[in-house]
């Protein structure tokens, strides 16, 4: 029997057994990749708003927002990847924890940055050159002037992280 389940990106089911090309008791990067690619299905994704920290979902879990500043793509050694791809790994890791397991935002972020870190790795993308990228959109989306942000971006990160500067600058954003 197919297990079956809607996906955020319209109304087809998705059949989770199609989901799984390859399998292994092991740690394997082709079987991760097969579960980078089920994440990324399951949500949509925005580039339109100002984020602060690069990258949020909304409040239902059904979207993720990464910031219109942050380049779609990475150059590495001849190779392009595309980004979204690896935060909406961290994004909706995160948001589960957060949601499912009602987990400390800081400690739901640790175990997203492991998969995202691993899903990087797995692509074939150094993390240190991925790391390079976001620490160097990071900051100055901090420090910018939030003009559009989107009404239903879940506010826990900063709430948790007790960011009252930056969440008092998303809700006035917002409205």
């Amino acid at each position: 029997m197919q297990s079956v389940i809607r996906g955020a990106k319209g109304s087809s089911a998705l059949k989770i057994d199609n989901e799984v090309p390859h399998t292994s008791e092991e740690v394997d990067d082709r079987v991760l990749a097969d579960v980078v690619t089920a994440l990324y299905r399951r949500v949509n994704i925005s580039h339109d708003y100002d984020i602060p920290y690069i990258a949020g979902y909304s409040d239902d879990a059904k979207t993720v927002y990464i910031d219109r500043h942050l380049p779609r793509t990475l150059s590495w050694r001849g190779r392009n990847f595309r980004l979204a791809r690896f935060l909406v790994t961290h994004e909706v890791v995160e948001k589960a924890l957060l949601d499912e397991l009602r987990l400390h935002y800081l400690h739901a972020h640790q175990i997203a940055l492991r998969a995202e870190r691993d899903a990087v790795r797995g692509a074939g993308l150094a993390w240190r050159a991925y790391q390079r990228l976001m620490k160097a959109h990071e900051k100055p989306i901090d420090q910018e002037k939030l003009t559009r942000v989107p009404a239903d971006l879940d506010l826990t990160p900063y709430e948790d992280l007790d960011d009252f500067r930056t969440l008092e600058r998303l809700v006035r954003a917002a409205h």
